[in-house]
Formats: structure tokens, sequence, C-alpha cells
């Protein structure tokens, strides 16, 4: 990587990203990122806020933080000049920018601070169902495409979202796709065990569909009355009246799933399940997915992103806002015996560590930004 001209130490890269306050993938991604690096200075910018969260995920002291504040789309030309004077004062030697208002920022910034660092987007979403995503997200989706001959190149972390992205008009060709990557957890020896409880990990919104997940659910139990559903995720809590709604519209009786909210400690939630859904109407990379397979824990989910890819064999894919197909998937493994429940779970563990190490993917992003 080229040298810093202020700065004859290690290079710097500087990551400009959207809210790193959220505890989403693409957040959960850069921490992992940011808490292996051994060899930079790094700076994180986050246009909205830093999370205490996040700075514990990451864990490393070379890391230097700075929040804009910039929380709604009037702050952001604000942002984008504070960006730029940052730019000037820091040098660094990589901008990469993670997710879409942060590429539209993080473009223009190093535009105005004429620094001349190689600018590098980082798209954390693919576009299945462009509709399920908040008006503003869509507003950054179409002015970085009016933008993506600019930077130097573009990750990925699917194929589907690199090929969707192409269709819908962004230019930029020197693109790759790196997908997410995962520490293994410690496993203790497996014992003997059928699929019984069943949980979905997501924040509440739109592009979760946590409806579709709901109205399965209650499919489920009229066949399977022992099944049990947990559900964990930022606003599902018993007293969002929404959350409520949908499960009420659903026909699924209020206890027959446990809302968990904001779970702390993922380990354990995933420790406690047999089975993974997940019911998205659109997706990247969705990492609860290759989360829950480190556990040994397989999967059903709805086939969009590179979700159905990350599965293979250790899942079900269905098509999206398909109650049935989605429960039909849930009952193949209910009805599974212990061995070929335990034949899922050992299939699931061995493709995270065959294809989505972290040391391998953080190898393949320090070599796209220092071609």
């Amino acid at each position: 990587m080229r040298r810093n001209a202020a700065n004859t130490g290690n290079p710097m890269i500087m990551h400009v990203i959207t809210n790193f306050t959220a505890s989403a993938g693409a957040e959960t991604m850069l921490a992992r990122l940011l808490h292996g690096s051994t060899d930079e200075r790094i700076i994180v910018v986050s246009l909205i806020g830093v999370s205490d969260r996040n700075r514990r995920l990451a864990d490393n002291p070379r890391v230097s933080y700075v929040s804009l504040a910039a929380a709604s789309l009037t702050a952001l030309p604000g942002a984008i000049l504070r960006l730029a004077t940052l730019i000037r004062k820091e040098r660094p030697d990589v901008i990469l920018c993670w997710m879409y208002h942060a590429m539209v920022a993080g473009s223009l910034a190093a535009g105005l601070a004429r620094h001349g660092a190689p600018v590098f987007w980082n798209v954390r979403q693919s576009l299945d169902d462009p509709a399920s995503l908040t008006r503003s997200s869509r507003v950054a989706i179409a002015a970085a495409k009016l933008l993506s001959r600019r930077p130097t190149g573009i990750i990925y972390n699917s194929a589907r979202a690199l090929d969707l992205h192409r269709a819908y008009g962004y230019t930029n060709q020197n693109a790759v796709v790196i997908p997410n990557g995962f520490e293994l957890p410690e496993l203790a020896a497996p014992e003997p065990r059928a699929a019984r409880r069943i949980g979905i990990v997501g924040r509440f919104h739109p592009q979760k569909d946590h409806g579709t997940f709901f109205k399965a659910a209650a499919q489920v139990l009229k066949t399977h009355p022992q099944a049990v559903f947990s559900a964990a995720g930022n606003g599902l809590v018993c007293d969002n009246p929404e959350v409520m709604e949908l499960i009420a519209k659903a026909g699924l009786p209020a206890h027959a799933v446990d809302l968990r909210g904001e779970v702390s400690d993922m380990p354990a939630f995933y420790r406690s399940i047999d089975l993974l859904v997940l019911s998205s109407r659109t997706e990247g990379f969705p990492n609860v997915i290759a989360e829950a397979m480190s556990y040994g824990k397989p999967i059903v989910t709805t086939d969009v992103g590179d979700a159905a890819v990350v599965a293979g064999r250790a899942g079900i894919a269905v098509p999206p806002r398909n109650p049935q197909a989605l429960a039909e998937a849930m009952r193949a493994f209910l009805d599974l015996s212990e061995a070929e429940y335990a034949r899922y779970a050992r299939t699931a563990r061995e493709r995270i560590e065959n294809e989505y190490a972290l040391a391998a993917v953080s190898a393949k992003y320090s070599k796209f930004l220092t071609a």
C-alpha cells in the first residue's frame, strides 16, 4: 500500500460508514475486520454515530473514531464538508466507503478534498426487492448509480448483489465479490437431538418480512405443536404494537413466539436453537445465516441475495413472501431423525470452516485494496 506522505509510519485506511451505531451485517463485518487488523493506522468515520457495542467488537487500539452526527438527509451536505476537511487533515492512503449513503458522501468529500487517495465502495445489499428498503436508501442507491464510475473499485458481499447492481446501472468494471468472514466458535461434543426450537434473527424492518415468518410459524404449529419459536432483533418485543399486530394477523398465539428484542449474548442464542430461519425480501450476504451455521445450525431461508449459496447443502431455500413454502421447509427439518439432523449440523459447520473463515476473507480485502 502507498505510504501516507504526512506519516512515515504504517499506511492509513479510512473507513466511512453510514451508521456505526447499528448492529447489522455491515457494521459487524467492519468490526471484525478492525479487530483483526495489525498493521494499519485506521480511522472510522460514521455519518451518524458510533456505538459502544461496535467499539467493543473491534477492540483495536489502532482505531480512532469520528462521528459526523448527520442523522438526516438535510444534515448530509454539512457532513460531506466536514468529511472533506478530515480527509485533507488526515491524508489517508485508502478510503473505503460502507453502504450507499457513505458511498455518496465519501466520494463527494474525497473530490472536494482533492487528496487523490483511492476511494473504494463496499456494497452490502442486494436489490431483490428495492420496495422493501427505506425511501432514504432508495434515494442513496440512485445517487450512487450516478457516481458509480468514480470509485477505484467496488466490493460486493454477494454475487447476486453485483449482478443486480450492474443491471440497475452501476458501471464500474473494477468489481469483486468478497463474502463476509467469520471466526469459528468452539463447540462442545454434540448431543443427539431432533429439531424443535426455531429461531429468527434480524431487526424489525419490512426488509426482514417478519409477517411471512409469523404466518409460516402459525401453519407449522397446526401440524407440529411441539415446535418452539424465538425471535431476536431490535424492535422484536412484546410492547411493540406493530409486532403484536403482525402476530395476531398471522393467527399465531402471542405466547407461541419468544420475542427477545436486541440480544447481547448471540452465541447463547445460537446455541439455544436447532434451526435458523431467514424470511427476508432482500439481502446481500446475510451474516446471521453463516453465524448460525458456525454453531452447527441448519438453515431455512428465502432465496434472496446469496443466502441460498451460503447455506448450501446445510439448508433449504424457498421463494420470498411465501408463508406456505417457508412452513413446508421448517416442517422438513422438524421431521428429521436425530441422525439426519446431526448430518445437516455437521455440514453447516464444515461449510463455514471451508468457505468463510475470517482470515481468508481479510486477506482478500487487503489484496483488492492494495492492488
